[in-house]
């Protein structure tokens, strides 16, 4: 089902997604009760930005980011995370060379002793 979703996200044009994402927007600003001139002013962008882009056309990705935290709509950000995997045997290496105990110091060692 996913693989589906992903071909269908695959096969659109730029265009196509462009229409999709001010969709998106359009469709939540609406749900919360917000004209266009609330979210722009809150996102510190023109009215007429935010109108181009619900309407599919272009705007800058920091322009889409300001609306969709003003839209509290910023959670899609998860899937951008790189998360580093750590294979197993990486992971016993890193085990052994952790310390397992306290090592010894001699208080007579004169490498302890201040030189004064």
């Amino acid at each position: 089902m996913m693989e589906k979703a992903n071909n269908i996200w695959n096969e659109s044009n730029d265009n196509a997604l462009q229409a999709v994402i001010g969709q998106f927007i359009q469709e939540t600003r609406l749900q919360q009760n917000k004209n266009q001139q609330q979210v722009a002013d809150a996102a510190g962008i023109n009215r007429s930005t935010l109108s181009q882009i619900e309407n599919g056309g272009g705007g800058t990705m920091l322009s889409m980011l300001q609306i969709l935290r003003v839209l509290d709509q910023l959670q899609f950000l998860d899937y951008f995370q790189v998360q580093t995997k750590v294979s197993p045997i990486q992971l016993a290496k890193l085990e052994q060379k952790k310390r397992k105990r306290a090592s010894k110091t001699n208080p007579t060692d004169s490498t302890l002793l201040p030189d004064w």
